[in-house]
């Protein structure tokens, strides 16, 4: 049986052999965010899957992201679907939605450096009775930092948190919750449409347990990664993914199987190099 890794690493081979000087990948990260907006008139979907080693858990989610008026801003918008196992058995459904406001900071072109800061206002669309949602709108922050290194490495930094003012538990307590995560990535562009990658991020988060109370767990995971680009004759692209995230420390033994899948293609005419240099 062909494995997984090995049957993308053949197909992505198979489609860019023939390509002359394709660009790289650059707007796929998985774990950690990258901080490249989507370039003008480029519209990307991009759609997440993870599901836990034990227990039957999982988690799906689709972000679709949007330039507007250029690179310089983007909007985007993330919906996420979830099932968690409970003592009354499993539930699933819809959690909170998050819109999402990036701005690039300087231009991308001919920079090794790239900055992006986000802010995403949470929508509680999810159920806090069923453990899906928070109960309440939030705000989420996160800091990427982006940066080409020499020997065909990229490194993407993140800093980020949530803050939740009458967050909401299963039985309708109150409280307010402030959650906190730092990722780091490093990634060997083997070839400029095939990449290995290995993500590190460290997450603190609070649960409400009580009026006015909550608990705060933490979490650090290693995922290992490999991702392809296929781009098509029509302008579309294609970059599957495939990463294996670990659990270290305290959350040794969390172990999960996370599927990537962004389809990226154009939804207006192609920006010409002076529209291209604007802010």
């Amino acid at each position: 049986m062909i494995r997984p890794a090995l049957l993308l690493c053949s197909l992505i081979f198979a489609t860019t052999a023939r390509a002359q000087d394709p660009a790289p990948i650059r707007d796929n990260s998985f774990l950690v965010e990258e901080a490249y907006n989507q370039p003008f008139g480029v519209v990307q979907h991009i759609s997440t899957f993870a599901r836990a080693e034990r227990g039957g858990d999982w988690l799906y989610t689709f972000t679709q992201e949007w330039p507007v008026h250029g690179q310089r801003h983007q909007l985007s918008y993330t919906v996420p679907i979830a099932r968690t196992e409970q003592l009354g058995g499993s539930t699933h459904g819809v959690g909170d939605v998050a819109l999402n406001y990036r701005y690039q900071v300087g231009r991308m072109d001919s920079v090794p450096m790239a900055f992006s800061p986000r802010v995403s206002v949470l929508f509680p669309v999810g159920s806090s009775d069923r453990g899906q949602g928070a109960g309440a709108p939030g705000i989420q922050f996160n800091l990427p930092f982006s940066v080409e290194l020499p020997a065909s490495l990229v490194t993407h930094a993140n800093v980020g948190g949530t803050y939740t003012p009458r967050a909401r538990s299963a039985l309708g307590e109150r409280a307010t919750t402030k959650d906190y995560s730092i990722g780091q990535s490093v990634i060997w562009l083997t070839h400029p449409k095939l990449n290995l990658m290995l993500e590190a991020v460290w997450n603190r988060s609070e649960e409400v347990v009580g009026a006015g109370q909550t608990a705060r767990s933490t979490e650090t995971l290693i995922s290992p990664a490999i991702r392809g680009a296929i781009d098509l004759p029509s302008g579309l692209q294609i970059v599957p993914g495939l990463a294996f995230p670990f659990g270290v420390g305290a959350s040794r033994g969390m172990r999960s199987v996370f599927v990537y899948l962004s389809l990226e293609h154009a939804f207006t005419r192609q920006a010409s190099d002076d529209e291209k240099a604007k802010p």
